[in-house]
């Protein structure tokens, strides 16, 4: 089977369900508190590995309970932990999550993936050279993004960007992507325009077809997904299910669509596969444990 790569972030998710979210300086009361392992990295590692992907995970993680948890977790799921490294003197990652009637706000603290740095990712090109893809987020530092980029192109393999969190970027960057899944405000970000609307973010991904990202999925929550490419525009709906939690839905779409072209899937019919898997994730808590397996994307697509 085809390796897949991801290089990103680790974190220990804190969720906490909330009525609603406090105002400045407002104290309100949740009713439910859990650790659930996360980062978007990690998160998009288990979702390719629990489809059936063969994946390494490549980051950083503290010398601490949190780290080996989390380094456990990716073992148990399958996904290969053996470029994870662990940097002591440091925390590893965290985000706090509150969920609010399915949706969320999340904070982050990158602790140890700021340490992913571009010279570390330099040590990866073998890894990088002998998978079909690399799977990158922007929780750790933008040059060690951009170096695995560098390194990919170089060995003629698939780079997928998922662009968050998202800051701007130049077409020099957009170029070395092969496919880039903003959300909506990661577009809007990414494109330097409003996305309020499907036609919004048609004009939106196609500014950033124009800058040299070769294929652009725009994830648009309920209203779906839409790519644009060198063929035009293409628009995926989504299934109607009841959503208790949207964490991790957009990692589960990019892992899904990862494996799926990696399994040689149009990517037309890879954008349909991964808004199933992102459709079962919503209907679960959590981020890693809301990931689907293959058999689950059969029972929604019923």
């Amino acid at each position: 089977m085809d390796r897949i790569t991801v290089i990103g972030s680790l974190n220990m998710d804190m969720v906490i369900n909330t009525p609603r979210v406090p105002a400045t300086g407002e104290t309100i009361l949740g009713n439910g508190f859990t650790t659930v392992p996360g980062g978007k990295g990690a998160n998009q590692a288990v979702a390719i590995a629990r489809l059936g992907g063969t994946v390494s995970m490549a980051g950083c993680v503290g010398g601490d309970a949190f780290g080996e948890a989390l380094v456990h977790n990716l073992s148990v799921n399958g996904v290969d932990i053996t470029n994870i490294e662990k940097v002591s003197g440091c925390s590893t990652g965290v985000a706090v999550i509150a969920v609010c009637r399915g949706d969320n706000s999340i904070m982050v603290a990158p602790g140890a993936n700021n340490e992913m740095l571009a010279s570390k990712v330099g040590h990866l090109e073998q890894l990088i050279s002998n998978s079909a893809m690399i799977v990158l987020q922007l929780e750790i530092p933008l040059e060690a993004a951009k170096r695995a980029m560098e390194l990919a192109i170089k060995h003629g393999v698939k780079v997928l960007l998922n662009p968050a969190p998202a800051v701007p970027l130049n077409s020099g960057i957009l170029e070395l992507t092969d496919i880039i899944t903003p959300n909506e405000s990661e577009c809007a970000i990414l494109a330097g325009m409003p996305v309020r609307s499907i036609d919004d973010a048609k004009k939106a991904a196609a500014r950033l077809h124009d800058m040299g990202a070769k294929a652009v999925i725009v994830t648009l929550g309920e209203n779906g997904a839409l790519l644009c490419d060198v063929d035009g525009f293409f628009h995926v709906p989504v299934r109607t299910v009841h959503a208790v939690d949207t964490t991790a839905a957009g990692d589960s779409f990019t892992g899904a669509l990862a494996w799926a072209v990696t399994e040689g899937m149009p990517l037309r019919e890879s954008m349909r596969l991964a808004s199933l898997a992102a459709s079962v994730a919503v209907t679960r808590r959590g981020a890693q444990t809301s990931l689907p397996y293959l058999s689950d994307l059969g029972e929604i697509d019923k």
